[in-house]
């Protein structure tokens, strides 16, 4: 390189000017899920599109917010593939490579990739190089099955029944930080994921939430299992079970906030305790009228 030319641009920026998640992006405000408890500690980190509200003592998000145009994405950004530190927080704050190398952990996306990739060309490409942030990750298991593929079309499916507002949709995504989550290299693994989807139908406000199981056994006592693992090797998970449940429990399970959503819940009440959550064995059993 030439000594007068200009020094090569950082790949990414600072981020200082993402503006991050709209709240009113489908007209009713959809607020950022975060936690009950004002004892836990967050940081709100804004990116192309979405945010992500994260727990610094547990080297994750608590949650994430993304608002999805279906009329404007682009499916042809390639992928960035190239996971970075979140330069606005200390990098020992963040569940970085070391937790993922030379194991059978996957960098799972809370944010989707390709979700908040949408607009002209340049924002696009920015939201995809914004989801590869490792405040954006979590572990999941490497294994590919029917429930994991279903968790990951979620978004597809529900942006065909959000057509009342140009195919707009909002989705929050995160895991169940549970104090019993098992440790692993500095962090705890968690065991479940929650998803709430935000639309409108019939010119209202509606929800629908899920959540993704990868606890190492259903069938046996967990503690059991995780008891059972190799010493130094990352803990068993189990294959992905996806189910639909009320928004209220995910509330309850997180104890995050979230806002207007449990009362919009497009899922029936249930009969009993035994019905509240329903396994999806295909999209043809997702639930999205009341």
């Amino acid at each position: 390189m030439n000594p007068s030319d200009p020094p090569p641009a950082p790949r990414r920026t600072a981020l200082a000017d993402r503006a991050g998640y709209d709240e009113a992006f489908l007209g009713p405000v959809v607020p950022l899920p975060m936690p009950a408890r004002s004892s836990v500690a967050t940081v709100v980190l804004p990116y192309e599109h979405f945010t992500v509200v994260f727990r610094p003592d547990r080297r994750l998000a608590a949650s994430t917010a993304v608002c999805i145009d279906g009329r404007e994405l682009l499916e042809d950004v390639p992928r960035d593939d190239v996971w970075e530190y979140d330069p606005r927080l200390p990098a020992e704050q963040q569940a970085g490579e070391a937790v993922y190398v030379n194991n059978s952990l996957d960098r799972g996306h809370l944010v989707r990739r390709l979700d908040p990739v949408w607009g002209p060309a340049a924002v696009a490409a920015r939201a995809n190089t914004d989801t590869f942030h490792f405040t954006n990750a979590a572990p999941q298991a490497d294994v590919f099955n029917q429930g994991k593929q279903l968790w990951q079309g979620l978004e597809n499916h529900l942006l065909g029944h959000a057509a009342d507002f140009d195919r707009k949709l909002v989705v929050l995504t995160g895991p169940v930080l549970h104090d019993s989550d098992p440790p692993y290299r500095g962090i705890q693994v968690p065991l479940r994921f929650w998803k709430v989807a935000a639309f409108l139908q019939d010119g209202a406000l509606a929800a629908s939430a899920y959540v993704l199981d990868q606890s190492p056994d259903l069938s046996r006592d967990s503690e059991r299992a995780l008891a059972g693992a190799t010493p130094g090797a990352p803990p068993p998970l189990g294959p992905f079970r996806t189910y639909q449940v009320p928004v209220s429990d995910v509330a309850e399970l997180t104890e995050l906030e979230f806002g207007p959503l449990p009362d919009v819940d497009v899922m029936p009440p249930s009969r009993g305790p035994e019905e509240r959550w329903r396994r999806l064995e295909s999209y043809e059993d997702v639930v999205l009228h009341g």
